[in-house]
């Protein structure tokens, strides 16, 4: 049966801005949207009519970058930078990603899944209909599947679209520590053909305390041989032109990107290439090197906004608090910061033809608020406006 939502504000995010319509009626049927504009021109139908009373209607919001599934938490971490370690001194030491490695071992995979449940449940409320989770903290074969199949089985615990990405160049196991080449070699040979299964995409950790662009090279190569999307941590900690190298090989997206360059921005741009920008992470490290926001304007790089939800650097479930940051860390407008985790970050999963707009033939995923002025989900902090989240129509 045919379903109508009436009598609401939409933000159909469809026309390169915020696509607003008044008096808008969305009406979807067999869990896709078959109409989203203005009431008058609706086509007549008999269906089941929700009454929204002016509510603003967005696409259903998508997460396009967390670590959601992890063991343990690294708040022992955090009190040691705030008595003045730094990151890779931490890491260097056998903390950072090592010790959520030793956890994520030691967890079975409903322990895994159990765990990141409530992370799943936050972001769920706050209006998230799709969400990324990495693996990348198992970093042998069977715990880097196992993370994949935790992810996996979020999808069947909760009404969300779940993307598993295989980041299993994340860091080097301790057994690897003195070898890193050795270590690509496993992720290409081994690792890569047994998550082709169960992952969409395959992500690195191109950094001086991740792993060379030609290591990470290696693994987009490898990546592409078996029919999985690319994507790359890159430029966060160092100008590596990691952004670059994804863009050269036509990825999805570089994230975090506080480092690159004009060159970098432009290679993005050229390629379709996403920038992804986490300021809960920049938040986080108190980082003062900000994204090159203005280059990627100049160039029209698209700017996707994601939690980096993960125990280490970014340990927070809200997205809503994410287009706050964007806006007043990195000076996002609110068109853009809206359009970050919609339009934007269906894009940067290659989701686009599915999810991220209100258009005929997408996915009906919407997040309905309490709210008329769009500007409001960027404005407010610690403040949840969501009134009724709709996954598949339902």
């Amino acid at each position: 049966m045919e379903q109508i939502w009436t009598n609401a504000r939409l933000a159909t995010m469809a026309d390169g801005s915020l696509g607003l319509i008044d008096k808008g009626v969305v009406a979807a049927k067999d869990g896709r949207i078959v109409y989203a504009g203005p009431a008058d021109d609706a086509p007549a139908t008999a269906a089941r009519i929700t009454d929204c009373e002016g509510r603003l209607i967005t696409p259903g919001l998508i997460d396009c970058h967390t670590h959601l599934v992890h063991g343990g938490n690294r708040a022992n971490e955090w009190a040691m930078r705030l008595a003045g370690a730094r990151y890779e001194d931490i890491a260097r030491a056998g903390g950072g990603i090592v010790s959520t490695m030793r956890a994520t071992r030691e967890a079975s995979e409903a322990d895994l899944v159990d765990a990141a449940l409530p992370r799943l449940d936050a972001l769920i409320a706050e209006g998230v209909t799709t969400i990324e989770i990495k693996s990348g903290y198992g970093l042998s074969t069977a715990d880097e599947l196992k993370m994949l199949r935790a992810a996996r089985a979020l999808a069947g615990r909760r009404a969300v679209r779940v993307e598993p990405t295989f980041l299993g160049a994340h860091a080097l196991p301790p057994e690897y520590q003195n070898d890193s080449d050795a270590y690509i070699d496993l992720v290409v040979a081994d690792m890569i053909p047994a998550a082709a299964p169960l992952a969409t995409a395959v992500d690195a950790f191109c950094e001086g305390i991740g792993f060379s662009p030609a290591q990470c090279e290696r693994v987009i190569e490898a990546a592409k041989a078996h029919g999985l999307a690319v994507k790359l941590h890159a430029e966060q900690l160092s100008a590596l032109s990691g952004s670059a190298l994804a863009a050269r090989h036509g990825a999805l997206s570089a994230d975090h990107l506080e480092h690159a360059t004009e060159e970098d921005v432009r290679a993005m741009a050229e390629a379709g290439t996403v920038a992804v920008l986490l300021p809960g992470a920049y938040y986080f490290m108190r980082e003062t090197k900000l994204p090159p926001v203005d280059a990627m304007r100049r160039h029209g790089t698209r700017i996707a906004l994601a939690t980096d939800n993960n125990p280490g650097t970014s340990p927070t479930t809200s997205l809503l608090l994410m287009l706050n940051m964007g806006a007043t860390l990195f000076g996002l407008t609110v068109v853009e910061a809206l359009r970050g985790v919609t339009v934007n970050a269906a894009a940067a999963l290659g989701l686009g033809e599915d999810v991220g707009t209100l258009e005929p033939g997408k996915v009906c995923d919407l997040a309905i608020w309490d709210v008329t002025d769009p500007a409001e989900l960027v404005y407010r902090i610690g403040f949840n406006p969501l009134h009724q989240r709709i996954k598949d129509g339902q």
